[in-house]
């Protein structure tokens, strides 16, 4: 089916100049012709101005083949389009948008020679994502029609564009650009002019955060990108994710932010300043965190940093029987999970009656499970089976791995911890699904430490593949064998970190979270610009607020507190305004008011 093509007469941007004809200037240049505007490409090297146009044709010939444009009307985006290397060409451009290197020189040179070229009535905006447009507005002749236009890569396929205006934009300005961006299909998000804007100043935090979490040997690349895939939902992980952005980008971006900052979460992490200096700047090079198969290529080969494949070389311990211990939606997710592989089930809560409800929360879920066809009625039936209710931790005296599940309590856990020590037969694995606290502390409560293991689930836990397995330095090496193990047969997936607060994920999520919360606090954009931005930007499947109304603000101040005081860093220090909600009682969707309001059920 064709794609309606908008009427440019309903904008005075008809004629629309881009300067510079890499990745993302020619991304831009489709979205316009394909819009009905007239490009001019330009760019100083007449090679990559005819890869441009070459680009454009391929993409343009795949959109036909896919049926999203006719042959007619293919012939007339390729006929709007014409490219060059002399900037003089931008003189009819109703609106000019340079995405040249990050270079204030380059920039400030590129609009200077504009000012001579162009309309008076012409807006010139910059697809920066890390310098001021400020101050490259004020080192042109029309400052009041200079603003920044940050468009996403790969830019026809990415929703979002950030309008950025600075405090010498005329409004008339911004209000004409964001028109032309709703025209061209896109969600325009206005705001000021900082580095990074919304979704980078969210984004490039949490990349460095986890740049230095590599840096630092606590995870691998691979469990560290695996973790954010599937313990987010994020489509890519955060190494990844840079490796694609390029190195050196990064580093770019990240400088101006700590400029801005001086928050020490926006200072590249050293092995960023490695890396690019080496000219390993990522996919772009053929290797920065990970190695590729050729320069631009996105296939990952296999390099010395790369996991060796095969059974762990140390093995593991037996296990046929499971204990879960704890009656929320956790403990009975973890039990169903258990069941569902094979595994014979004791789940124990303080009372039998919280026990019996537990098991019938999960006869509800396993029918659920049956009437959308993922199960049959027989196989649910002998998954059930398998769980046994108690009321005593002394039902676990036989089994080969305790799982606890319970409130969310050091002195809780550590009390539950010494139960199961002596009912507990000897050799058995005893885990904690703590996500916040740390796992020594269980294992200490023990005569056993060695023997004691973090296994933290993700909620729900049937649905969401990850599980987190946390050593501490006393963790035995066959009872790690023993949990990997254990995650492969119940078709999990096993990231391995250390004992230290928020693990990989939290300790990646909720910093991203309290930046979030800060800009809001500054007035810098609206909570729905913000998740808008991050779900059309980034492709995150929730935004900021409403993953935090959703994980409930009460849990959410709790990991925050949790990570400032681990790792002292300032800038962890819990937004005032999520102390403020959660003082009030304002915890989220679970009561009706957090960040936004929901209908009382």
């Amino acid at each position: 089916m064709a794609t309606p093509q908008p009427d440019p007469s309903l904008s005075p941007l008809r004629t629309v100049a881009v300067v510079g004809l890499g990745t993302m200037g020619t991304g831009i240049t489709e979205v316009l012709a394909k819009a009905g505007r007239e490009v001019i490409g330009i760019d100083i090297s007449e090679a990559q101005a005819a890869a441009a146009h070459a680009a454009l044709e391929a993409a343009t010939a795949r959109a036909v083949v896919r049926g999203r444009l006719t042959e007619e009307e293919r012939a007339g985006v390729l006929s709007r389009v014409r490219t060059g290397t002399d900037l003089s060409a931008a003189a009819d451009a109703d609106l000019v948008i340079e995405v040249v290197p990050e270079s204030y020189d380059i920039k400030h040179q590129i609009f200077r020679e504009l000012d001579g070229i162009v309309r008076p009535d012409t807006i010139l905006a910059t697809g920066t994502n890390a310098l001021s447009v400020t101050r490259l507005a004020a080192d042109s002749a029309r400052p009041e029609r200079v603003l920044g236009l940050h468009f996403f890569n790969p830019a026809p396929a990415m929703k979002l564009v950030e309008v950025v205006s600075s405090v010498l934009t005329a409004p008339s300005a911004v209000a004409t650009v964001t028109d032309l961006a709703i025209e061209l299909g896109k969600e325009p998000v206005a705001v000021g002019d900082r580095p990074g804007f919304v979704a980078d100043g969210l984004l490039f935090g949490y990349l460095n955060q986890a740049a230095a979490m590599y840096e630092a040997k606590y995870a691998s690349r691979e469990d560290i990108d695996a973790a954010m895939r599937l313990g987010c939902g994020l489509p890519m992980g955060p190494l990844a994710l840079l490796d694609l952005i390029g190195i050196d980008t990064a580093r770019t971006v990240l400088d101006a932010m700590y400029a801005e900052s001086r928050d020490r979460l926006h200072a590249p992490a050293p092995i960023l300043k490695q890396l690019s200096e080496a000219g390993l700047n990522g996919r772009k090079s053929g290797r920065g965190f990970y190695s590729y198969e050729a320069p631009g290529s996105a296939t990952v080969v296999r390099d010395a940093g790369t996991p060796l494949d095969g059974a762990a070389l140390t093995p593991g311990r037996t296990v046929s029987s499971v204990g879960v211990a704890g009656s929320g939606t956790m403990a009975s997710g973890i039990a169903e999970v258990f069941a569902k592989a094979g595994y014979e089930v004791v789940l124990a809560a303080r009372s039998e009656e919280k026990a019996q409800a537990a098991k019938a929360r999960i006869g509800k879920s396993l029918d659920r499970s049956v009437g959308k066809g993922r199960m049959t009625a027989e196989a649910a039936a002998r998954t059930l089976d398998l769980i046994t209710p108690a009321g005593s931790y002394d039902s676990f005296a036989q089994v080969d791995l305790a799982v606890e599940a319970v409130a969310e309590d050091l002195e809780v856990k550590r009390q539950l911890f010494q139960t199961l020590d002596k009912v507990c037969k000897p050799g058995a694995v005893l885990a904690t699904t703590t996500s916040s606290l740390p796992v020594v502390a269980c294992a200490r409560a023990t005569s056993r430490p060695q023997d004691v293991i973090g296994m933290h689930f993700f909620n729900p836990a049937p649905a969401m593949k990850l599980v987190e397995v946390v050593r501490t330095v006393l963790t035995a090496e066959d009872v790690h064998a023993t949990v990997r193990e254990v995650c492969a047969r119940i078709r999990k997936h096993p990231v391995d970190c250390g004992d230290r607060a928020g693990f990989i994920v939290n300790a990646l999520l909720f910093p991203y979270l309290n930046n979030a919360i800060k800009m809001v606090e500054e007035h810098y954009a609206s909570l729905d610009d913000i998740d808008a931005a991050m779900k059309l930007g980034g492709g995150y499947p929730m935004g900021p607020f409403e993953l935090l109304d959703v994980v409930g603000l009460d849990v959410s101040l709790a990991i925050e507190k949790v990570l400032h005081r681990e790792f002292r860093d300032p800038g962890l220090a819990p937004a005032p305004l999520l102390e403020h909600l959660v003082a009030a009682g304002c915890l989220g969707r679970k009561t009706g008011r957090g960040f936004r309001e929901y209908a009382r059920r």
